[in-house]
């Protein structure tokens, strides 16, 4: 298949597992750097990777069901009904995904579906790059930010649209920037958290404009063990029997 690069898929006599990158969009968030990236981190845990450079991948449901994750690097394009049905179904039966930024909670603003599995979408980030700001870890028993200190980064501070359903981990206190929104005063933006869609697991942070930033020890950190935690999912699943059927419902649901 056109735009697939393959990574390695053994390590001895142990099973790998296998995670999916599909990199694209808007090129001003660096795809190909953040990608190549995160498969270095996945490869140095023991992972076999595919990067894809279309979004090909998602039109094989079975394939995508076969994934212990998914990692989208895809900011503002356009994504079919039929290619979200098949990633929430994959992801639903146990396989996880992670992802950072506008790749995964601005991929494909007019997908419904795509925001209600990631748990946000993106609206602003006023003062645009360069931005100064801290994000402050929450005190938490998640392995995910333990260890973890408060950071600041000059980056993109995101404002999202959040799912209350959301496991928050980290936050960035706005404004930094005065814009027409300071007149609410001041709030806690997520910029970390965890969800779940039927029995896979969703990781995200806001973290990521460009590649420097996630190679930065904080935000680089967070990353590989979110990916991580979202790919355990699908063991648990199949080690406790456990199918999608178990949240399966008949009815309009978009």
């Amino acid at each position: 298949m056109m735009g697939l690069h393959y990574h390695a898929f053994s390590n001895g006599a142990e099973i790998m597992k296998k995670a999916l990158i599909v990199r694209g969009g808007w090129d001003g968030h660096e795809p190909k750097q953040i990608g190549d990236l995160f498969a270095g981190l996945l490869e140095a845990d023991g992972f076999g990777v595919t990067v894809s450079d279309t979004l090909e991948p998602f039109d094989d449901a079975d394939d995508l069901k076969e994934l212990d994750l998914i990692v989208p690097v895809w900011t503002m394009g356009e994504l079919s009904n039929e290619r979200a049905e098949n990633v929430s179904e994959a992801i639903a039966n146990g396989t996880g995904m992670a992802g950072c930024h506008g790749g995964m909670c601005d991929a494909f603003r007019t997908n419904v579906l795509w925001q209600f599995i990631t748990g946000g979408n993106w609206v602003s980030h006023p003062g645009g790059d360069g931005v100064e700001y801290v994000v402050n870890i929450l005190n938490s028993s998640s392995p995910l930010t333990e260890g973890i200190e408060d950071f600041t980064v000059a980056s993109e501070q995101y404002y999202l649209h959040i799912d209350p359903a959301v496991e928050v981990l980290a936050t960035t206190r706005y404004p930094v920037f005065r814009w027409y929104h300071s007149s609410n005063g001041s709030v806690d933006m997520p910029v970390v958290w965890t969800k779940r869609w039927g029995l896979g697991r969703i990781y995200y942070t806001s973290l990521g404009h460009h590649a420097d930033i996630m190679q930065l020890p904080g935000p680089k950190e967070l990353m590989r063990r979110g990916m991580i935690w979202a790919a355990e999912g699908k063991r648990i699943a199949r080690d406790s029997g456990l199918d999608a059927s178990l949240y399966a419902a008949e009815g309009k649901m978009f």
